[in-house]
């Protein structure tokens, strides 16, 4: 029996074969020896920041990075006092095997990673369901009641009866761009301006079945947990996640997924003009630069950039990593610098919620057998406001963690104002009345450890979440790294990250638009890829996202 080539993140908007690329012995390309050690500035030292700039030092030229946070951006492992090793993951924390780019970088670096406890997963162990007061224990899905195995079939039969799924999924697998293309982009016109709601309110399948089960739909949904926070989005935001397999098989980094950033930071890299064994670190005297805080173009044609502390740069090009509604916060960027058509996918992106809180407990105490001969705690999905709830294992005699809650959207605003300790309160006493008389109060040890990613003032929200209609914003950011056809006076400043791709919240989309960028950046500085090895922008001509754009109407 021939196996089936697995899923990876292989388009479908930009069927570009990112891993293919990275890995070739050709290398990414290469630069005139006349611009080598030229600096230019990058804005962001998150995963698309990071690797962007790790792959342009390469190249020999000198990235300088500046922070205005946390080093990480939103791979984020916070340490809980005390540790050394016992982390909360406040940002990304499960990374699908289809990420076949982010993972280049993981293996590389030999990093260890292992099986996510998701719901219903081997590595959780047990999953309760606990909605409308009403409880379901599960080892595995076979354990639920009939209703959910309707659910989930009726979801495979919307995907079905408007997606073409089976063969748009081995399109995907074949890597067929033709046959991909042929069937994805028909889509794109379809389903751009409907919603997730939508699509599930007009199948068929659950047509048949009534309110109650799109209800369960929301709540619990399939993969990691309940939808319902992104049934206003646009329908292609989830068929994408679907497709790319981004919510399955998903593992997460042991000792923090933000320790993969900081050893990419230090490796030291064979890189064209630099010393043999120079690093990220080495080029930015071991530490980033502080906030940038103005964006402008130089006398020289290049750019100036101000930090926080007045002190103004000179750079032969920029590369924006940060969310884009600092862009016109945060950042005072001249106007100039973007075509206003772009401005407005700019200012448009919507970015969503999303909350967590954490504690550290003495040891896995869940795992122990209550009267009733199951664990004490499963892994949890409830209408509650604590929604998910997970645990992880660090060893039988050693500090657990546990995120008593992960909540998007509206539920993620219902805890906004409040600080740790009455998260903690709420969270409690929601898995109380699931669990009654199980004692997790006497196992906390330390403070929690809580984000909300919309309060923070270098984020604004956790990740974009495209709304009906915002197909051609994202197509207006994510091209604008294929520079050619521009304005001169608009050349040079570039964006990447999750938010630019078409994949938001998933770490994939920062790397693959941090290699658009890479790519763009090269050919701004006179060099282009080998010819055995062809980058982005050399097969943006026939590989292209489609567009939707039409004639302007006269004002």
């Amino acid at each position: 029996m021939t196996l089936k080539k697995p899923v990876t993140a292989f388009g479908p908007d930009f069927p570009f074969a990112y891993d293919d690329w990275l890995t070739h012995p050709a290398g990414l390309g290469s630069v005139p020896q006349a611009r080598f050690g030229e600096k230019l500035a990058v804005i962001g030292a998150g995963a698309a920041g990071i690797i962007a700039g790790y792959e342009l030092m390469k190249l020999g030229l000198h990235p300088e990075i500046y922070e205005s946070g946390k080093f990480g951006g939103r791979l984020r492992s916070e340490l809980f006092e005390g540790t050394e090793d016992i982390i909360a993951e406040l940002g990304g924390m499960r990374f699908p095997v289809s990420s076949r780019a982010f993972y280049h970088y993981v293996d590389l670096l030999g990093v260890e990673s292992r099986p996510f406890p998701n719901p219903l997963t081997e590595a959780a162990g047990s999953t309760v369901i606990d909605l409308e007061g009403e409880t379901h224990f599960a080892r595995g899905p076979e354990d639920l009641p009939q209703l959910y195995h309707e659910v989930a079939a009726a979801y495979r039969a919307a995907l079905e009866e408007h997606a073409d799924f089976a063969a748009l999924t081995e399109a995907v697998r074949d890597r067929d761009v033709v046959r991909l293309k042929a069937i994805w982009d028909p889509l794109v016109a379809k389903w751009d301006e409907r919603t997730f709601y939508d699509f599930v309110t007009s199948s068929s399948a659950f047509q048949s079945l009534g309110f109650r089960h799109r209800e369960v739909f929301g709540q619990v949904g399939f993969g990691t947990g309940g939808w319902d926070s992104d049934f206003p989005n646009s329908m292609l935001e989830i068929l994408r996640v679907n497709l790319l397999e981004l919510d399955d098989h998903q593992r997460y980094i042991v000792g923090g997924v933000e320790g993969v950033l900081h050893r990419l930071w230090r490796l030291p890299a064979r890189a064209a003009h630099w010393p043999e064994g120079t690093s990220l670190a080495d080029l930015n005297g071991g530490a980033t630069l502080g906030r940038a805080t103005h964006i402008a173009r130089s006398g020289q044609g290049g750019f100036t950039v101000t930090d926080q502390w007045g002190v103004a740069r000179d750079y032969s090009a920029v590369l924006v990593t940060c969310q884009s509604h600092l862009l016109t916060t945060s950042v005072a960027v001249d106007e100039a610098l973007f075509d206003q058509k772009l401005w407005m996918a700019l200012d448009r992106t919507r970015y969503m919620q999303a909350a967590k809180t954490f504690v550290m407990v003495d040891r896995p105490f869940w795992k122990e057998t209550g009267p009733d001969g199951r664990p004490l705690l499963s892994m949890t999905l409830t209408d509650r406001n604590t929604r998910g709830t997970y645990f992880f294992d660090n060893g039988p005699d050693r500090p657990a963690v546990i995120c008593l809650s992960y909540s998007w959207m509206t539920d993620a605003l219902k805890v906004l104002p409040y600080g740790p300790e009455k998260r903690v309160e709420l969270a409690l006493a929601a898995l109380e009345r699931i669990y009654p008389g199980v004692d997790i109060c006497s196992h906390i040890r330390g403070n929690p450890i809580c984000v909300s990613w919309e309060a923070d003032d270098n984020f604004l929200g956790a990740f974009k979440g495209a709304l009906p209609g915002h197909y051609r914003y994202n197509l207006r950011m994510y091209r604008h790294f294929m520079q050619a056809d521009m304005p001169a006076d608009q050349r040079g400043i570039f964006l990447a990250g999750d938010g630019i791709s078409w994949t938001p919240a998933w770490v994939e989309g920062a790397v693959q638009t941090a290699l658009n960028a890479v790519w763009g950046i090269m050919t701004h500085f006179g060099g282009s890829s080998d010819r055995a090895n062809p980058g982005p922008g050399d097969l943006w001509p026939t590989l292209g996202p489609v567009s939707l754009e039409g004639p302007e109407p006269s004002v």
